[in-house]
């Protein structure tokens, strides 16, 4: 069953287009990172997914619910956590997240969600007050006050020490095991790499890769050997049999799959020539590799499109 799904999304602002047919199926109880470079088009997409920006073409479906058309029914379900949370901050910690629990007919209890992330001890400090950090945590309790059945979170981690962004990632955690659908934007790759179940990279407006973490950097699939000195990329696709490039100092890629068979053909050029291969793996060496690739490169017309 699908929490979202979207089909053939389209945004424009006069001439420009954002968000360029975009199609995108998100399972229910699934973690989701939506990743792409700044102006990618992502953050257009999530909001017109939490049904706060308008579409210009496409079908749209989050828990079942056109977000257009029925706005106030999606949001008594979905939580939102903005990295600019748009709190009163001239508020307390507590008095915001109790006046957001009597939004809801079933809410969370207030003080249990100020204990899961970390600010009992500064429930009656003034929002304006707290720490950027502090801020990220107070807008995650909001965004979990309505026991929502998906939660969009957007940079959640923005601004975290390492003790506090592995305790969001636990409380993310504990969301999915609760059967919480999670779609969340980031820049660590590193998080979405722990978190997520699949990923989706966009540049353009345009999915341009999706799967989970390890599946992604699998399907990079090629060779990537690093020499003891600079060598002959010519030679090695020669003793190969496949394009060979040179990613600058003594490493080279091989645009092939890394069969048995390659692997060996790569070693046996190697004792051939002397040379010392200080490293030779398959496939990218993590997400953060793959998604350099995948969205640096990507080309577009210049000036056609815009991805706020």
């Amino acid at each position: 069953m699908s929490a979202i799904e979207v089909v053939g999304l389209v945004k424009r602002y006069g001439p420009l287009v954002a968000v360029d047919g975009l199609d995108l199926a998100i399972e229910a109880g699934e973690t989701y990172a939506l990743l792409g470079p700044n102006g990618a088009g992502k953050t257009t997409t999530i909001e017109i997914l939490e049904g706060l920006r308008s579409r210009d073409a496409g079908e749209v479906a989050v828990l079942g619910i056109d977000p257009a058309r029925d706005p106030e029914a999606l949001h008594r379900r979905v939580g939102v956590m903005l990295q600019d949370g748009g709190l009163y901050p001239g508020g307390r910690v507590g008095e915001i997240v109790r006046l957001f629990a009597a939004f809801h007919d079933d809410p969370a209890d207030p003080d249990e969600l100020l204990d899961l992330v970390g600010l009992t001890d500064h429930a009656r400090t003034l929002q304006r007050r707290l720490s950027g950090g502090q801020q990220q945590r107070l807008s995650l309790a909001v965004a979990l006050v309505g026991r929502p059945d998906l939660v969009f979170l957007d940079e959640p981690t923005a601004g975290l020490d390492p003790m506090a962004r592995r305790t969001t990632w636990e409380t993310i955690q504990r969301l999915a095991s609760e059967g919480v659908t999670v779609v969340l934007t980031t820049h660590y790759l590193e998080e979405a790499e722990h978190l997520a179940d699949r990923v989706g990279i966009v540049n353009h407006g345009r999915l341009l890769a999706e799967g989970s973490p390890a599946d992604l950097v699998a399907a990079a699939g090629r060779v990537r050997l690093t020499a003891d000195r600079p060598v002959d990329a010519e030679a090695v696709a020669h003793a190969v049999g496949a394009p060979t490039r040179h990613l600058g100092g003594h490493r080279y890629e091989i645009d092939v799959e890394a069969t048995p068979a390659v692997m060996a053909a790569v070693t046996a050029w190697a004792a051939s020539e002397g040379v010392l291969l200080t490293e030779l793996r398959a496939g990218a060496a993590g997400l953060e590799e793959v998604f350099l690739e995948v969205a640096g490169g990507s080309i577009t017309e210049p000036g056609e499109r815009l991805a706020p």
